[in-house]
């Protein structure tokens, strides 16, 4: 007994001198490469030939750091932590309108309705060329939408650009409160319908508010839509559960390196509703904070999970203060449904010397059971219980839908077209679609693929070397078959194409109300939803 003793004695002091190195060594490796970094920065700042900015160097320094990480771990000067409370406070002063800085561009890409910029007139496509004193194409700084931004009531003056027009418009600023439930209806005399777009600090209330309004209105089942949404407050999320679980039951878990960040979230209230039929809305855009509430009412098969599969985030972040007002968002640790599964669908700690990351989901996944005993599985996001079939999103489509074209082509379409249908009864027929090929055709500045900036490099490499005019009309027709190309190519994802469309079109006259009011009468996933919701037999038996 008593050598077992000295041998656990000598085992447990082992262990410490281990640790006591490890932790030794891994502080003088940061000290000696901090050491190193700062010594390189001395010497640039004093003697390179020409002047730097110190600031724009480190920041660049600290960022490209960063990227060896995950995409999440960020650094933010004051600016940016003053972009992070609005997304977080869901308030702040301004005119009320998304926009887009580009090339020292600034475009109005949504007006918000009702908002100031809205009643000032400003659309949708109009571009900003000077706000008050400042002419864009001149100012120098990051944050231009700091120029819009100020005290409710104050009045800013704009100079915009409209179909080659140059026109003076004058806005006063008010409060802008970004609602995370833009939109909520009863379908039918049965079922309600709650669009959900981001999980900030108003997030539970809005969405409480929305709940108890349909039930007023008569819902009797419900449809959480949470395509799109790509999360945010962790507590939000756990809230927003604890309205259809009882009380007292574990909705997430967090493992973390720091024990103290290791955390178990349970429900702490009583529920609004544990009865009531529902379907969860989730595809490739719905992340972290949308899959902590579909992953663990699927796991307590609550709802049926429909749609396409989830992002996979299964990362928690925690801001951390940094010196001179500066902060970081770090990723802190993995959350776990209640199952137990973790659905992170990408590997960074694997990425390769080429910056490929591994998707875990591509190697050995663990299944997991419900309350029920349905099969749920890790890696990879949340699989839905009914899968919605769509033709996977090629490469060139999702550059296009990143692209300028549609954007350009819908502001065209708006000021030739009037008027359209009702929101509700707006379809968008087969020669829309053409048209838009059309334009992509005609206006290829809008839209260039990785290949034709390749091209246009090579070409303008060719003029520099002097024989450029050999080669223009041989280079010009290679550019219009490659066109032609990527137009049949774009025909397989045509439904997708055209969805974007409508939703861009019908959001230019109705705003964004309009666009839910055309998913709810036409949307597939929607209606596939109301339609299983009304099969109390086929509903039941998913989750049973």
């Amino acid at each position: 007994m008593r050598k077992l003793k000295k041998r656990s004695l000598w085992l447990i002091l082992g262990v410490f001198i281990l640790s006591s190195v490890a932790f030794t060594s891994n502080f003088f490796e940061i000290a000696k490469q901090l050491e190193i970094y700062s010594k390189v920065f001395k010497e640039i700042n004093m003697y390179y030939i020409d002047e730097i900015n110190p600031a724009e160097l480190n920041e660049i320094a600290i960022k490209s750091m960063l990227k060896r990480l995950d995409p999440y771990t960020n650094f933010y000067d004051e600016q940016g932590i003053e972009d992070v409370r609005i997304k977080r406070s869901g308030e702040y002063g301004g005119i009320g309108a998304y926009t887009r800085y580009k090339d020292k561009r600034l475009f109005i890409l949504e007006p918000y309705k009702d908002a100031p910029a809205a009643k000032a007139g400003l659309k949708a496509g109009d571009e900003i060329i000077q706000i008050d004193d400042v002419v864009l194409k001149d100012y120098e700084e990051k944050s231009v939408s700091n120029l819009l931004r100020g005290t409710p009531d104050t009045e800013v003056h704009l100079i915009i650009l409209r179909q080659g027009k140059e026109l003076a418009i004058s806005v006063k600023r008010s409060k802008i409160e970004m609602n995370p439930v833009p939109f909520y209806s009863m379908i039918d005399d049965e079922v309600g319908y709650i669009a959900f777009i981001k999980f900030n600090k108003k997030a539970s209330k809005e969405v409480g508010k929305a709940f108890n309004d349909l039930k007023a209105k008569g819902m009797q089942k419900l449809i959480l839509d949470l395509r799109g949404n790509p999360g945010g407050l962790l507590s939000e999320a756990v809230t927003i559960t604890n309205m259809f679980i009882p009380k007292d039951k574990v909705v997430v878990s967090t493992k973390s390196k720091v024990k103290k960040w290791s955390n178990t979230y349970k429900t702490t209230k009583e529920p609004y509703d544990i009865d009531i039929p529902m379907v969860v809305l989730v595809n490739g855009r719905s992340a972290s904070a949308s899959e902590i509430v579909s992953g663990s009412l699927q796991d307590y098969d609550r709802a049926v999970i429909m749609g396409s599969r989830s992002y996979g985030k299964g990362l928690v972040q925690r801001y951390r203060k940094l010196a001179y007002g500066t902060q970081m968002k770090l990723t802190i640790s993995k959350y776990y449904t209640p199952s137990g599964r973790c659905i992170q669908e990408l590997d960074y700690t694997h990425r390769d010397k080429d910056g490929h990351v591994p998707k875990f989901s591509d190697g050995k996944v663990t299944g997991f059971k419900t309350t029920h005993g349905r099969k749920v599985f890790d890696g990879g996001g949340v699989l839905p219980d009914v899968l919605i079939e769509k033709p996977k999103t090629l490469d060139l489509t999702k550059e296009l839908l990143a692209s300028d074209a549609l954007f350009s082509f819908v502001t065209d379409y708006y000021y030739k077209n009037p008027s359209i249908a009702p929101a509700d009864k707006f379809t968008m027929g087969d020669e829309v679609y053409t048209d838009f090929m059309k334009y992509i055709k005609d206006h290829n500045d809008t839209f260039k693929t990785k290949s034709d900036k390749e091209f246009d490099k090579a070409f303008k490499e060719a003029e520099k070397e002097g024989f450029g005019k050999q080669i223009a009309l041989d280079f010009t027709s290679f550019k219009a078959i490659i066109t032609e190309k990527k137009i049949e190519e774009l025909a397989k994802n045509k439904a997708e194409i055209m969805e974007h469309l409508t939703e861009e079109i019908v959001k230019r006259y109705y705003f964004r109300e309009g666009v839910y009011q055309q998913k709810m009468a036409f949307d597939p996933a929607i209606v596939n939803a109301t339609t299983l919701l009304h099969n109390e037999k086929r509903y039941h038996k998913i989750l049973k």
